[in-house]
């Protein structure tokens, strides 16, 4: 167990470079046991989902690339369409995690075995490269080649190849992080070495313009190899995959991320922190602490999630959050946890760790189901819908790879330490062994259901040492009580929001601390009258109705990651009657049930009433309501009435639409099969779109009853171009620009010959020395839709 320690401290320590300055360092997670909890559960459901899923089935595509026989057909949904082999690195990750979490046997196994099956691999191909891109070997020749077409989400079209290989990279990484795997260090460093050669003919200028292609967090995992080896090499590469269009901005504290895919720019960021660390770069890490301050404090909602519809849409204006119901991705907290985690290590900052308590709570522990360990992608914030589940052999997104990593390293921040303290930050029923000072504590709670916790010391001689508190930003002052073997110790914090408690420490020594918690509300940053409620740090949520809730657990369509039953109208949801600054007013605890509250003054009373409020992270198989809209009694009418009409505009719709896709954005554009030549995307006051020579999307007809194409888009420039439906023109479309930036609609109807086709091809082809419009939205409409009024 030493010897783990020693490979840690050195590779967050490597005396070849100028580093920044650490504050603490973090325990192993084989140090940290979690005892029963919320926590403790999860972590078993994972480990269950973890040993479901088949190895083979997960390495068939690289096997495949290396022109080796796969020994098992290949999983579908994502991991048969595009980005076959993101999974396989994700699952590396999780089970190195686990193995270090629980000491599981089995699991161990699995990674051996894993590992060894990629070693074939990379000798198949020869030259380090290990990977399961569909033609990879075909596209890493043309990029090395200066052959680059890249665009946010393909890369000579190919989806996201870059992405995709960063998971390799990080799940060989983390296999010898928490393992000690010495094939996995192997192999890493090989495959860091082709990555060299694939730019070594490349300008600056052509990476950066590679890097408009979502790439992961490829500049964090190749400054890890740096810190690994001890090799400048590889820490120029890691500068050579930084992003320089998004890094730019922030070292001059500029938010510039409207628009922006929000989980391709976080790994960027973890990459530009972890290369500041490792080569002293103040800049640099003042950049990531920028973002992180930015995305936190601006533009994340209560239970600690960002973005919607996977874009960071603008500070000042939530209301798509409340909208769409594709809310904050998982993978987006997962990166703003590790972002924190770095933060918190060179600043012994408590914020971090307050976010992070925060976001681990609401965000991370309540996207995984307590029965089958089901995972989910969107958290939705619209008032009344629900979230979709995955399933172990037929979802294979992004946030079920790392979200099968959430659940294994729950251990990594109850505690942090320096030479002669040690910090609990987190209030997790644990067992730690602090194996430098030769101690072990034990923390009992049951929180937070009960609003205290229990530490007891155990060394194994008389060991002086200062326990560090973190006293919560969720208690009021001067209410935190600290018993030390039952007497009371002045709770006074110290410079970093810690209570110090500095003594000499024998066998059984107990630490009781008290934290009460109160009620709160938190309207959403841009400051619309909407709000949530928290109880502590534990943010709170009802139950509404279990209706039409399709795909609940999903299956493996390619939109099966989104919840796609009914939108109940806002205007049917209810709304909170009471001034602003009163909202707290209206919720009592129910008697007899922790953490269970009413909440009252509703509007409409008589259908509403009271609704019982519960911890969000355990409500689940259920539409709910975190956000609540309030009113005063003089005005709540005449809001009702504007959100019905808001809502007629998009019901409208709706209840015509047969498929729709988002143009711009990754998620709606992938899953719609998009086939491009010489296009581009852009964002224009709010609304993402594509424009170019000529691109293509994949519609689904299912119930073969289309009969309208609909679109939308910017009449600002000068455009002919065609449209057409399984290679049959439209129509033509002539514009002549120079209209201010509103949004126009057109409708056209389908030949007949088309209703009972299932799936349609749409294509915007431009005519010579043209481009096509900006569209913005394209939809199948089973009937013509009514007049705007």
């Amino acid at each position: 167990m030493k010897r783990i320690i020693l490979l840690i401290a050195l590779f967050y320590s490597t005396a070849s470079f100028a580093q920044t300055q650490k504050q603490v360092d973090f325990f192993s997670l084989s140090d940290v046991e979690l005892l029963d909890s919320p926590f403790k559960k999860a972590q078993e459901n994972d480990l269950h989902y973890i040993l479901s899923m088949q190895t083979d089935r997960l390495l068939a595509p690289f096997l495949r690339e290396a022109g080796l026989t796969p020994k098992a057909e290949s999983y579908t949904n994502w991991e048969n369409t595009g980005l076959d082999g993101h999974i396989g690195g994700h699952y590396l990750s999780a089970l190195s995690l686990m193995a270090a979490s629980t000491g599981n046997q089995e699991v161990r196994e699995r990674l051996d075995y894993m590992i060894n099956e990629l070693k074939r691999c990379q000798e198949a191909n020869g030259n380090g490269y290990i990977g399961g891109v569909p033609g990879g070997k075909a596209l890493w020749e043309e990029v090395a080649s200066g052959d680059i077409r890249a665009g946010k989400f393909d890369l000579n079209k190919k989806w996201v190849p870059l992405y995709n290989i960063h998971k390799t990279y990080a799940g060989l990484r983390d296999a010898w992080l928490y393992t000690q795997n010495e094939k996995a260090k192997e192999l890493l460093i090989r495959m860091t070495d082709w990555a060299i050669r694939l730019v070594s003919q490349l300008s600056d200028a052509q990476i950066q313009d590679m890097l408009r292609s979502e790439y992961g967090g490829l500049n964090e995992t190749f400054a890890d190899v740096a810190a690994i080896t001890g090799e400048e090499k590889y820490l120029q590469l890691a500068h050579q995959f930084s992003h320089q269009t998004i890094l730019e901005p922030l070292l001059h504290h500029e938010d510039k991320l409207d628009g922006l895919h929000a989980n391709t720019q976080i790994p960027k960021v973890i990459g530009f922190k972890r290369i500041a660390d490792v080569d002293g770069n103040k800049d640099w890490s003042e950049a990531a602490k920028f973002f992180w301050e930015t995305v936190v404090e601006h533009r994340s909602v209560s239970i600690g999630g960002n973005s919607s519809n996977e874009q960071f849409h603008p500070s000042h204006d939530f209301s798509r959050m409340l909208r769409q119901v594709e809310g904050p991705e998982t993978c987006n907290t997962y990166n703003m946890l590790r972002l924190s985690k770095m933060l918190y290590k060179t600043s012994l900052d408590k914020k971090f760790i307050e976010y992070y308590e925060r976001a681990l709570y609401n965000h991370i522990l309540s996207t995984q189901h307590p029965g089958n360990g089901g995972l989910v992608y969107f958290t939705t914030m619209r008032p009344g819908h629900y979230r979709v589940y995955s399933q172990p052999h037929t979802s294979m997104w992004c946030c079920v790879g790392s979200g099968m990593e959430n659940h294994a390293k729950y251990g990594e921040m109850i505690y942090a330490h320096t030479e002669d303290e040690l910090f609990v930050n987190l209030f997790i029923p644990s067992h730690l062994d602090w194996k430098e000072k030769n101690v072990e504590v034990q923390q009992e709670n049951n929180f937070p259901d009960e609003a205290k916790t229990t530490l007891t010391i155990y060394p194994a001689r008389k060991t002086a040492f200062t326990l560090q508190l973190r006293y919560p930003d969720w208690v009021k002052a001067g209410e935190l009580k600290v018993r030390v073997n039952g007497k009371e110790h002045v709770a006074q914090k110290n410079a970093h929001g810690y209570i110090s408690l500095n003594r000499t420490w024998k066998k059984g020594d107990k630490v009781e601390v008290e934290m009460p918690m109160h009620i709160h509300a938190e309207q959403l940053p841009d400051q619309s009258n909407y709000y949530s409620f928290l109880y502590g740090p534990i943010v709170l949520a009802a139950k509404t109705s279990t209706e039409d809730m399709k795909g609940m657990y999903a299956g493996d369509s390619r939109k099966g990651h989104a919840p796609q039953g009914l939108k109940i109208p806002l205007n049917d949801m209810p709304t909170l009657v009471c001034e602003a600054d009163k909202v707290t007013n209206c919720i009592a605890p129910v008697s007899g049930k922790a953490l269970t509250f009413y909440l009252s003054s509703l509007y409409p009373e008589d259908k509403w009433g009271k609704l019982e409020l519960i911890p969000f992270f355990r409500l689940h198989d259920s539409r709910y309501i975190i956000y609540w809209q309030q009113a005063t009694q003089e005005h709540v009418t005449t809001l009702q009435k504007e959100i019905e009409n808001q809502e007629q505009e998009r019901i409208r719709l709706d209840k015509i639409t047969a498929d729709r896709v988002i143009c711009g954005q990754q998620q709606p554009e992938s899953d719609h099969f998009i086939r491009m030549e010489n296009s581009a995307t852009g964002y224009t006051e709010g609304a993402h779109w594509r424009t170019g020579g000529w691109f293509s999307y994949l519609l689904r007809n299912e119930n073969k009853k289309a009969a309208y194409l609909y679109m939308t888009y910017f009449d600002t420039d000068r455009s002919l171009f065609d449209v057409f439906v399984n290679d049959e023109k439209i129509t033509s479309i002539s514009l002549h620009g120079g209209k201010k930036e509103d949004i126009f609609e057109a409708i056209y109807p389908l030949p007949g010959n088309m209703k009972n086709i299932e799936s349609l091809i749409v294509r915007f082809v431009a005519s010579r020395d043209s481009r096509t419009a900006k569209i913005i939205e394209v939809r199948l409409l089973e009937n013509e839709p009514l007049k705007r009024q």
